[in-house]
């Protein structure tokens, strides 16, 4: 059979990445783990890994002129029409690489899930299902670029296809089931948004990968690419008694897959690491069973051991620790790393002295310790972020042109937003969903043609007319204004502050909202955080920010304004929320004028853009003045005390700034 129609850097050339490889390796050897997500910075090998496994894995029988390509060997995961193939004439084999599908980012549900054959109706008048990229998936890889940029909708479908094996339809009059095993790995930059939690979870193994650092292997990768795109064939001749070797290994792994044994002990490993972890549900518990069974017959072992449980939970764990979003020891594979280790000592002496002896877990390092130490400007470390109730979203109202986002959800017939469907317009339709009504005409093209045979080829009437329903996400610019002055250093205001932004930037992970952080403090302000749809980003620059110094607050206003005016420029539907975070004191002026005078003049001029704003007030319970009112006054919005930011009323002060301009 033929070979690849272009050239595939080989995966066993890859320089480093050991965890992704593995991760991509064991979902080979056995797709029912779940599928890999591979997290990093760009540059870092994540798409050549996925399409060089493609390469990689041993070629595979399927059934000829089968649309699921189904395997002959297994009777019970055919197709109903290799069923009835079988029944009939039998069919003929061929040989086939593993085919590897990519799902773009602008892909439909349709294109996913499979949807009426529109040629066939029309010819036949009969509902036939015509499949999707699911479909071209099975026994192969579905590869999903920048899953994080996926509508949840779709990634729903993804992992509920890729953990039943089978991909359920049920529209436009269809009801259909096909198979759907495949390999599924996504990647993703996390630095342009994050997966909820929820869907997070879903995803069995999860790899995180960093570019490489060392000079010698950086010059080793840079030798590799360039013999690779010079001479591919040469290049791949090189590498295919590597390529042939880790083949077999694959092979020898599934073969012996079934014939791997968890001993209890083993099993009591597992599920103890999960409990001391804290890790919500059992899925966790169930994909470290099946990873550390998959490890062990990739070692060629038919035993399960301590070290493949390790393993196992090195790459099953660390996405699933993060019990809400700024979590921090989720994400430190060393921490990580210790405990589990600390779980399997703890086994092995237990075993050792047959009795349950506890063993103390490793202390933290002196350097995990030292947080916020050291001289002026200090970095204080944020208090305890509140946890935030839902915002409620139907009281946001849609506007045209508006950025999209996960705030709120938004079905209308106007000209914006994804098409999602059609449906039967009430008045005159907006807009034609030309699809859509022709697969309401097409089953009645053989008798309305019978019945009238002179005429167009596409019979239409005015009960097929479908118009266009759209959704869209809601979403918001949410501007952090923040005192980092010395005033903020006192009775601990900046940790307490710290903890309130990490409230409400909890809210905006959770809504996909934009944000952005301006600081002000010495002589001037400073845009830290550009506007992003990566709020971890927001979250690692206030935990580093310094406190000390003299307090600008009109620059910050300045700067603000300035921001807001751009981005209100760019994105006309835009709403923006301004949070200004200080207890209204100034005392640096805009060009040797009064600071005061100035803090009304850029307050003024960013009421005249006609956007949402609100003050939160540090100033000292004992010595109230009343200046952040002040500036409330002047903004045109609300002001609240620093102490209101509880968990019973933050996402609800959010949510009235967010709406008092609507």
């Amino acid at each position: 059979m033929a070979g690849p129609i272009r050239p595939t850097f080989p995966f066993t050339a890859l320089v480093g990445q050991e965890r992704m490889k593995l991760g991509l390796l064991l979902n080979a050897v056995n797709p029912k783990i779940g599928g890999v997500l591979v997290r990093g910075e760009k540059g870092t090998a994540k798409s050549t890994a996925a399409r060089a496994l493609a390469a990689l894995l041993p070629e595979e029988e399927t059934i000829a002129a089968c649309p699921f390509g189904c395997d002959p060997n297994r009777p019970a995961t055919w197709c109903e029409d290799c069923h009835e193939r079988a029944q009939r004439s039998g069919w003929e084999i061929y040989t086939r690489h593993v085919p590897l599908v990519e799902l773009p980012v602008s892909a439909t549900e349709d294109r996913v899930v499979g949807t009426l054959d529109i040629e066939h109706a029309v010819k036949e008048g009969k509902r036939r299902f015509e499949p999707g990229v699911l479909a071209s998936a099975n026994r192969g890889i579905l590869y999903v670029d920048e899953v994080n940029l996926l509508s949840d909708h779709l990634v729903d479908v993804l992992l509920d296809a890729a953990a039943m094996g089978v991909n359920y339809v049920e529209r436009e009059g269809i009801s259909f089931s096909h198979p759907a095993e495949f390999i599924l790995i996504g990647t993703m930059n996390p630095e342009e948004g994050e997966l909820r939690p929820q869907l997070l979870d879903r995803f069995a193994l999860t790899v995180e990968v960093e570019g490489i650092r060392e000079p010698r292997l950086r010059a080793e990768v840079v030798r590799r690419r360039a013999a690779f795109e010079l001479d591919p064939v040469t290049f791949g001749a090189t590498w295919r008694d590597s390529e042939e070797g880790e083949r077999g290994r694959l092979e020898q792994a599934r073969d012996l897959l079934p014939e791997v044994a968890v001993p209890g002990d083993m099993l009591d490993l597992i599920t103890r690491i999960c409990a001391e972890l804290q890790v919500d549900g059992l899925r966790a518990d169930i994909v470290m069973y099946k990873t550390a069974m998959t490890h062990a017959a990739y070692q060629g072992r038919d035993v399960v051991t301590a070290e493949d449980v390790r393993v196992a939970a090195m790459l099953a764990l660390p996405h699933r620790r993060r019990r809400q979003p700024f979590d921090e020891d989720g994400s430190d594979p060393g921490e990580l790393e210790r405990r589990v280790q600390a779980q399997v000592s703890r086994m092995e002496a237990e075993s050792a002295e047959g009795a349950a002896t506890p063993t103390p877990e490793p202390a933290a390092s002196a350097e995990e310790d030292k947080v916020g130490e050291g001289d002026a400007p200090r970095v204080d470390r944020p208090g305890a972020p509140f946890r935030v109730r839902k915002v409620a979203a139907d009281l946001i109202q849609p506007r045209e042109n508006q950025r999209l986002g996960r705030r709120t959800s938004v079905t209308n017939t106007e000209p914006t937003g994804r098409y999602v469907r059609g449906s039967i317009p009430i008045e005159r339709p907006h807009s034609l969903a030309l699809d859509a009504t022709v697969r309401a005409a097409a089953v009645h093209q053989r008798e309305r043609h019978e019945a009238q045979p002179e005429g167009t080829a596409l019979r239409l009437e005015r009960w097929d007319i479908r118009e266009k329903v759209r959704e869209r996400k809601l979403s918001n610019l949410i501007l952090f204004v923040l005192d980092t002055s010395g005033s903020m250093g006192v009775e601990n205001h900046m940790i307490m502050t710290k903890g309130a932004i990490l409230s409400l930037l909890t809210d905006a992970y959770q809504k996909r909202d934009r944000v952005a952080l301006i600081t002000f403090h010495g002589s001037e302000a400073d845009l830290v955080l550009e506007p992003t749809n990566s709020v971890q980003r927001a979250e690692r620059i206030l935990r580093q920010l310094p406190t000390g110094g003299r307090t600008p607050l009109a620059d910050g206003l300045r700067l603000a304004g300035d921001l807001l005016g751009k981005e209100r420029l760019r994105d006309p539907g835009l709403i923006s929320l301004l949070i200004v975070v200080s207890d209204g004191r100034a005392n640096v002026a805009l060009h040797g004028s009064d600071p005061i005078e100035d803090v009304r003049r850029m307050s003024l001029k960013i009421r005249e853009l006609d956007l949402n704003s609100m003050v939160v007030d540090t100033e000292a319970e004992h010595f109230r003045i009343g200046l952040a009112s002040r500036l409330a006054n002047w903004l045109g919005g609300p002001c609240y005390r620093i102490q209101d930011l509880d968990a019973r009323s933050t996402s609800r002060l959010v949510r009235q700034a967010i709406i008092s301009r609507q």
